[in-house]
């Protein structure tokens, strides 16, 4: 069974919540995309999204790809090429995109609210769209105008698709072992080399793929300083057939029909983009575009896991309710939502999700205005707010949403662990969240190692000061006072526990690197304190269930989830010394 109904109401809500016509509205590139104009897409979208992606979607997992040896060619499950022709017809894969090559010049934030819809319904097929998204973000940085020209048009607008073409058999997070060449022939360059793990590096959608491709120069230093980055399309501007082949698929846990290639380059014919030997300045952008979009997988698959749920805890009956009063005379056994358990659980899902979905929204909304902002001074703020915000979206939000998935398959028992209800799709699928773009770790280590540093640490300066401003703001406001209280107490515990980090880091590297993901944590929790107390400032003194429900759901996680945090300073404060005490034959 798969059901999923959009959380538009939540989305705008969210929206609303932090001023998005005065901050995003406003500006003069998105004044079209007021936050009427952006709930009347978001409505269409997610009609688009439940009615043709959702059905496909278990279909997709079941059938899986096929793959033709003597071609190098894939094929995706049956209806995923009808499905794809409507997505590009429906306009939402450039909808973000520069009006300049075709798109609708619509802001980050929407695009982001799209990709949670889409990713809900069917992740597999969202990949597709979600790479080509990246790719296009790195030409508009760092591609000529020629490129610009020749490429983004059909890439905006769907025609083509674009891959990013990192890891290879002996790195995937130390890319300075990249060992793919770029040999100069007149205009352009001659690759060779192996890349995997190439998510929709070949596959029947569109009628080009275009990859941006890692590789070395002849003259290249070594490391990450000898990396340059190319455009190698699947076919030529002329029309040539490039060899860059699909050698094979690797056979995943999840996301069964999105083909994860082996793609062996023999001389293809690549371009330069941006300049030599830094190249990874043109994939971080693609990169850090997709960083968000990943977190979102986390949001995404623990909404649809926790609707499912919710369904089926409304119609499970299963032993008595512990309180006489709750117990239904009229039936054998009662309604599986009286146990207190099956609550915790839910809500555990529902307060986490929530939470993350209005921190993934608020980062989007600074990306745009650190994009078209008039004020330097405020798109710098914005700008750190998105940087040291990053990783942690990333990171915290998939593990809390695998996590979640988890949570709501327990909630359905053995029914969750079946086909027949999706979840195990929906654990399956989210699992890779985790791991690609960039593990968890390797955010929590940028985190560490790189964002509180950074500019003698006014990111996290910035942070700490915009939750004290709006405790300073609402202060006197008595319905939130449960709530600044320990959200003033959660941000001066993370001051503290940051100077303490960069003291022990200071001395020794590996007590930073030891703590960082716990660290991480910690800060994401902290955040979400932040986020819930903004959307319960938006509900006080309006009416309705809605706005009663946000309340009881931001008591929920500030009283049931954010005293996690403690557990987390604790083990942050032992350091390194009990996991590197072992000898290596130990382990």
């Amino acid at each position: 069974m798969q059901i999923y109904k959009a959380p538009i109401d939540d989305m705008r809500f969210i929206l609303e919540a932090f001023g998005y016509d005065e901050l995003v509205g406003s500006l003069p590139d998105y004044e079209a995309f007021d936050l009427e104009t952006v709930t009347a897409i978001l409505k269409e979208s997610g009609k688009f999204c439940t009615n043709e992606m959702l059905p496909l979607n278990r279909k997709g997992d079941q059938e899986g790809l096929t793959y033709d040896p003597e071609t190098s060619s894939v094929t995706l499950p049956e209806g995923f090429k009808a499905l794809y022709a409507k997505f590009v017809e429906s306009g939402f894969a450039g909808i973000a995109h520069p009006e300049e090559f075709g798109g609708g010049g619509g802001p980050a934030t929407l695009a982001l609210m799209l990709s949670e819809m889409a990713t809900a319904t069917n992740k597999s097929f969202s990949m597709c769209p979600g790479l080509t998204h990246g790719l296009v973000e790195a030409l508009l940085h760092f591609g000529t105008d020629q490129q610009k020209k020749d490429y983004l048009p059909k890439l905006v607008s769907g025609e083509w698709s674009g891959t990013m073409c990192l890891t290879e058999p002996q790195c995937g997070t130390d890319l300075g072992l990249v060992s793919t060449k770029a040999i100069p022939e007149g205009d352009h360059y001659k690759l060779t080399g192996t890349k995997i793990w190439i998510t929709f590096g070949e596959h029947d959608l569109t009628e080009n793929i275009v990859h941006l491709v890692l590789a070395r120069l002849p003259d290249a230093p070594p490391g990450i300083k000898g990396i340059s980055t190319f455009l190698v399309p699947k076919f030529t501007l002329d029309g040539r057939r490039n060899p860059v082949f699909c050698t094979g698929l690797e056979h995943k846990m999840g996301i069964h029909a999105s083909p994860t290639c082996v793609i062996n380059l023999e001389d293809a014919e690549g371009y330069l983009v941006g300049q030599p030997h830094k190249g990874m300045r043109a994939m971080f952008v693609m990169m850090n575009a997709a960083r968000i979009s990943v977190g979102l997988e986390g949001v995404a698959l623990g909404e649809i896991a926790y609707q499912t749920a919710l369904a089926f805890a409304k119609d499970r009956r299963q032993s008595r309710s512990l309180d006489r009063a709750k117990q239904d005379k009229d039936a054998a056994a009662d309604n599986i939502l009286v146990h207190p358990d099956v609550r915790r659980m839910l809500l555990n899902v529902k307060s986490t999700t929530e939470g993350m979905r209005g921190l993934a929204y608020w980062v989007g909304m600074h990306m745009d205005i650190s994009q078209h902002h008039p004020d330097e001074a405020t798109r710098q703020k914005s700008d750190d707010f998105v940087a040291l915000l990053t990783p942690i979206v990333k990171s915290f939000c998939t593990e809390r949403g695998f996590a979640n998935v988890s949570e709501a398959m327990q909630v359905t028992g053995g029914a969750g662990y079946t086909t027949d209800w999706s979840i195990e799709q929906y654990m399956r699928d989210a699992r890779i969240a985790m791991i690609y773009e960039g593990t968890n770790h390797i955010q929590a280590l940028d985190l560490v190692g790189r964002k509180l540093p950074q500019a003698n640490g006014r990111l996290i300066k910035g942070f700490v000061d915009e939750i004290k401003r709006f405790i300073g703001e609402h202060k006197e406001d008595e319905s939130l006072a449960e709530f600044l209280g320990p959200l003033k107490d959660a941000s001066k515990t993370l001051g503290e526990v940051t100077m303490q980090l960069a003291m022990k880091g200071m001395q020794d590297p590996e007590e930073a690197a030891a703590v960082a993901s716990n660290y991480l944590n910690l800060f994401g929790l902290t955040a979400l304190a932040y986020i819930w107390a903004h959307q319960v400032a938006a509900c006080i003194g309006k009416e309705g269930r809605f706005y009663r429900s946000k309340i009881k759901t931001a008591r929920y996680f500030y009283n049931m989830i954010l005293p996690e945090s403690a557990g987390l300073v604790a083990i942050i404060s032992k350091g390194k010394d009990h996991m590197m005490a072992f000898e290596v034959d130990e382990l």
